[in-house]
């Protein structure tokens, strides 16, 4: 594939289009059944056919691995089940001779219980790194010193015997929460940022950025309001409303002075991932408002969504409304969350368009867009067994909660090829029977879902208003979704039919149909559009 020139614009980061890996489940080159980097390596002109503009990586730091790399022991090292430095220097490089930015994942709010920091500030409360960390004496009694709950499961305190302290993890008990109230730690963290901006890398992912503060004083969060008909959930988490334990206002000066070394590098962005249940809109803009701290955030509203018009229209005109200064990176699936397509289907439906809907419906929203790795082929979750599992949480929350395996399982690249050609050996998830059916070398060709996903990403880089306009909603029930996006005189409307039933669509007189990949069917008549099931449509309003 021929070199592509990285696009030196400062806002190249707009309306950019994000590929997802999951490096433990990309591609193993070592025969050991689990992906590293220089699987990836090799992977990349798969990535680079699609047409997107950046790769973010997941974690692939040095790790015990207890949350699957999120708990990192060496920010600044590459863990040897990934590879070596090296292997690192390999990949971006080849990124980006391909035209390919490499952004990295980095949790900062916490670290690895292995981690040095952390074997020195439980040592004692007077040595040099005490402080690092959230440490709190007991009550009287010997409990908690309030009821913070962590995300996966119980209190979000866990007493050290060395120390005598409890100290506060957001996350496992192997993720022991940074105290970034200590300057030290705020240093130490930017350190780090340097590192990777010297290396080369194009950007940051930054993992739950919202936990970086604490309240000072600890105070208790208050119980989320009664719903007497809301089923109490499987994680208590969702029962307090998190006032105190995270999205404190410190964290926007920190922010600040993140972006004030960014800066000094040329095109480097940040993406922030921001977990605030009860005011999630109100945070996003505060982090990304003013041009002065995130340049984006990772939104959830489609992570759980279902597909139907009424929910797509109201996370749009909600983030139109309440982040008018910010920018969203919309995705459908994650590495976190069952896979979309399995969400959407309905019973007896084609998975191949209803996946082609999706992709159309994501690449036409106004934002950056990011999809994660098996998205272009139509991969659905898979139902992983109880004795297979690695997933913490789902381990913990089995069976209510099955966890996040069903959505990290191995890559499918080679259909009659041994494990699907992802490894040699006996893959760390097992591989999904179907997804072998769907592997890269079964599609391509006119028709397939990877076929729609380079077609339409052109489509959408060939018209400018899908890639920075504006967005206006016009319809969104039921099942009909239609919006247009906008760029100074130029007028696209994008029309959408998500149910069972063919739908007439009325248009405006001046009203063209373009050819919009993947749906042929559709037809434009006098004024109006024929709009068979699960079938998408774009118009040139003139």
């Amino acid at each position: 594939m021929p070199k592509a020139p990285i696009d030196v614009k400062p806002d190249w980061w707009r309306g950019a289009v994000i590929y997802q890996i999951y490096p433990r489940s990309f591609q193993d080159s070592t025969d050991s059944g689990s992906g590293d980097l220089a699987g990836i390596t090799r992977r990349l002109d798969h990535v680079a056919s699609l047409g997107v503009d950046a790769i973010w990586i997941s974690p692939f730091f040095t790790s015990p691995l207890a949350d699957m790399g999120y708990d990192v022991s060496d920010f600044c090292a590459v863990d040897p089940s990934f590879g070596t430095m090296a292997d690192f220097d390999a990949l971006l490089a080849k990124a980006h001779a391909l035209g390919l930015r490499v952004i990295i994942d980095q949790a900062f709010s916490l670290s690895s219980d292995q981690h040095p920091w952390f074997s020195e500030s439980r040592r004692s409360r007077d040595n040099a790194k005490s402080d690092w960390y959230v440490w709190a004496d007991p009550k009287p009694d010997g409990s908690p010193p309030n009821n913070w709950l962590s995300a996966f499961g119980g209190p979000a305190w866990e007493w050290d015997g060395l120390r005598r302290q409890y100290y506060l993890h957001n996350l496992l008990i192997q993720q022991p929460d940074l105290n970034f109230h200590n300057p030290a730690v705020q240093e130490a963290v930017l350190e780090i940022v340097r590192f990777w901006l010297d290396r080369g890398v194009d950007g940051f992912r930054l993992s739950v950025c919202n936990y970086y503060f604490h309240d000072r004083k600890l105070r208790s969060n208050p119980p989320h309001p009664v719903d007497n008909n809301r089923k109490l959930p499987a994680n208590p988490y969702g029962m307090q409303l998190h006032l105190h334990d995270k999205s404190q206002p410190e964290s926007l000066g920190y922010l600040k002075r993140l972006r004030l070394l960014l800066d000094q590098y040329s095109s480097r962005i940040s993406i922030g991932e921001i977990i605030a249940e009860e005011r999630t809109l109100e945070v996003v803009s505060d982090y990304t408002g003013g041009g002065d701290k995130l340049h984006m955030s990772y939104t959830f509203d489609l992570l759980s969504s279902d597909g139907t018009p009424t929910q797509i229209a109201s996370a749009i005109e909600r983030f139109e409304a309440a982040v008018p200064e910010g920018w969203v990176c919309w995705s459908l699936s994650n590495h976190d969350v069952p896979r979309h397509l399995t969400r959407w289907l309905r019973p007896g439906e084609d998975p191949t368009r209803v996946a082609k809907l999706a992709a159309t419906l994501l690449m036409s929203l106004r934002g950056s867009i990011c999809f994660y790795q098996g998205e272009e082929l139509g991969l659905e979750q898979s139902e992983i067994p109880f004795e297979k599992m690695q997933d913490p949480r789902g381990i913990r929350f089995w069976s209510a909660d099955e966890g996040r395996d069903g959505c990290r399982t191995p890559m499918p690249w080679e259909a009659e090829a041994e494990h699907a050609g992802f490894s040699t050996v006996e893959p760390w998830l097992p591989l999904d029977a179907r997804h072998a059916e769907r592997a890269v070398d079964q599609q391509g060709a006119p028709g397939t879902v990877l076929d729609h996903y380079r077609r339409m990403l052109a489509f959408r880089k060939a018209h400018p208003a899908l890639v920075t306009g504006d967005i206006q909603v016009l319809e969104g029930s039921g099942d009909l979704l239609a919006f247009d996006r906008i760029d100074g005189t130029s007028r696209l409307r994008m029309v959408f039919n998500t149910g069972r039933d063919t739908f007439v669509y009325r248009l405006p007189e001046t009203a063209r149909l373009l050819a919009l990949p993947g749906f042929p069917d559709v037809s434009a008549e006098t004024g109006h559009l024929k709009m068979p099931p699960r079938s998408a449509a774009c118009c040139q309003i003139d």
